[in-house]
């Protein structure tokens, strides 16, 4: 193997597709290891990254995760198009090395696909792989940090023999802080606080370019004795310009939630910034060649706002978020927990310690109260507050200007007293109609109507997977298509069986037929999957006779793969149909869209 001795040579790029921040936060893990080992290092979202500059590299590690129904996430879109371009060579990254990690669930169908596309299109242009593509699981019992830790090492072993460190160098230990300049010892970003102070209400908001929807009810629709609260959320977008509030049946807003004062209030003592949370600084990269300021910031912030509008601090806390923070505390008893559970034989413990109890970002900050962290790396440790989807309840020709959402309250306990909850839930559940504003945006669904109304469908949407049917049938109905069938499931029906009135007015009008599966109203369970195969003729008439459309929606747990087999069940029971068959058959009605699901 050919080795190079040269500096100029241990050039490494790290570009990242992430939708959620995960895949950024394993990119910037990456990153701190690639500066350990005395690379030179670069890391940029893939479409913020110069693509025509990438016929110049010689060292790329590729880090994508998977939205949607196989998709690629929204920061790689472009770089991904242009990589399709059919004009390009196929040896134009003929000098390029590369190592592709993705991030998927294997419980989805399309398991990892943008980073299984983006290694063959690499492969396609020249490229030369270093090892094989690595594949992060959901469904590990230690998440993705159970194959990316092995897929490192390797990684890892491969780069050092081929770029071995100079003469009189060494790799920097992981015992010892790691500035994100091997150069300087310097952190990403600076502080620079502006000598005269600001009102802090007239500072410029962070994400103020989105649009701006008022919240015109937020109403419960489960039963307050029932264990969920689920509510029925409107927001006024009559205000949009007409092509902004423009969506389709399948579509999704996108809410931007805010952490609730208290917390903000709460985390800032923690940290001993109280005293200097309303002044005003702005953000500045330590070096713009090796990263960006992070989007969505404003020019002029105070550290409240930063907080309040940015930072995730209520979210389970990820790997990379011990490791610094064993940089940070001043008591040795902490510094020696926090490295063990940073360390490969420490996973089991940092898995029962964080993700088994979702414990929070504030929680581990005051169990490790030690720590001093220094204001100028809030944003290297604290994760991005992201943006929340969900599906539009509602067709825009039964209800023009207006957003409908079906929103789940999350709220859980595990073995720590204090409850569970979701960021922007919470955040939602305390906003009060006709008094609040919430930044929104739309975007495309994943999931079509068929184009004609003379097509039958059925939807299947046990739970809150009930919003993008409602959609969909206001939208069918409101066009007189009438050969729509809903397969809904709930645990009790005077509990949680939300629009009923709404369904049996479509029924009454003979523009819809229900099926509802009451898990919890009888002594043996019934399911969704269960009412299908009770309607197995139907059902088997309606896809294949007929050629109907078929929707799932809901939670990614095993509802989806078991709505799967009992449409398989139903082929071969029906349709006489071999096993082999129906998984084929299976195949065809997806790969024409004919079968599209929608989980999370």
């Amino acid at each position: 193997m050919q080795k190079s001795n040269n500096l100029n040579n241990r050039q490494l790029l790290v570009l990242y597709g992430s939708q959620t921040g995960y895949a950024q936060d394993i990119a910037e893990r990456i990153e701190r290891q690639a500066r350990r080992r005395l690379f030179k290092t670069r890391l940029f979202s893939m479409d913020s990254y110069d693509r025509t500059n990438l016929i110049n590299e010689e060292l790329v590690i590729f880090i994508c995760s998977t939205t949607g129904q196989g998709d690629e996430p929204d920061n790689m879109r472009k770089f991904w198009k242009f990589l399709l371009r059919k004009n390009l060579p196929n040896d134009i990254l003929n000098q390029l090395k590369f190592a592709v990690f993705g991030l998927g669930d294997s419980s989805y169908v399309r398991y990892n696909w943008p980073a299984k596309k983006l290694f063959k299109r690499l492969i396609q242009l020249g490229a030369q792989s270093l090892l094989p593509r690595g594949e992060g699981d959901d469904q590990h019992y230690l998440g993705v940090d159970g194959t990316l830790d092995p897929w490192l090492e390797e990684l890892w072993k491969i780069l050092m023999e081929k770029y071995p460190l100079l003469p009189n160098t060494e790799v920097i230990p992981d015992d010892v802080l790691l500035y994100p300049s091997i150069y300087r010892k310097i952190s990403s970003y600076r502080i620079q606080f502006i000598d005269h102070n600001l009102d802090s209400d007239k500072v410029k908001p962070i994400k103020s370019d989105h649009l701006i929807a008022h919240l015109v009810k937020n109403t419960r629709i489960t039963a307050y004795d029932h264990f969920q609260d689920v509510r029925h959320i409107e927001l006024d977008i009559s205000d949009f310009n007409e092509s902004d509030a423009n969506f389709n049946p399948g579509d999704v807003a996108i809410l931007f939630p805010k952490n609730l004062s208290e917390e903000v209030d709460e985390f800032l003592e923690l940290l001993n910034l109280s005293d200097t949370a309303d002044d005003t600084f702005i953000l500045l990269p330590n070096d713009e060649k090796d990263r960006e300021v992070p989007p969505g910031l404003d020019s002029i912030l105070t550290l409240r706002k930063l907080v309040e509008n940015y930072l995730d601090i209520s979210s389970t806390p990820r790997r990379s978020f011990f490791e610094f923070l064993s940089f940070f505390t001043t008591d040795e008893d902490h510094t020696e927990k926090l490295r063990e559970f940073c360390s490969a034989e420490g996973q089991d413990d940092l898995y029962a310690y964080n993700q088994r109890v979702r414990r929070t970002i504030i929680e581990v900050l005051q169990d490790f109260s030690s720590a001093k962290i220094p204001l100028e790396y809030i944003l290297d440790m604290f994760p991005k507050l992201q943006p929340r989807q969900f599906s539009i309840s509602s067709s825009m020709k039964v209800h023009p200007g207006k957003i409908h959402l079906t929103v789940a309250i999350v709220n859980y306990k595990t073995r720590l007293v204090k409850p569970r909850t979701g960021v922007c839930t919470k955040w939602l559940s305390g906003l009060e109609p006709e008094c609040c504003t919430i930044p929104v945006q739309i975007t495309r669904g994943t999931m079509k109507l068929p184009t004609s109304i003379s097509t039958p469908i059925i939807l299947i949407g046990p739970g809150t997977g009930i919003s993008v049917m409602r959609a969909f049938l206001q939208e069918r109905v409101s066009e007189g298509a009438t050969d729509n069938y809903l397969f809904f499931g709930c645990r009790k029906q005077d509990k949680d069986y939300y629009y009923k009135e709404e369904w049996e007015q479509y029924v009454k009008d003979g523009q819809l037929k229900v099926f509802v599966a009451f898990s919890r109203d009888q002594d043996r369970k019934i399911y969704v999957q269960d009412i299908l195969k009770e309607n197995a003729q139907l059902v088997w008439e309606i896809v294949h006779e007929r050629n109907g459309f078929v929707y799932v929606s809901g939670r990614a747990d095993k509802m989806p793969i078991d709505v799967m087999n009992a449409f398989k069940s139903i082929f071969i029971s029906e349709g006489a149909m071999t096993e082999e068959e129906a998984e084929k058959y299976m195949t065809l009605i997806g790969r024409t869209g004919r079968y599209q699901q929608e989980v999370w």
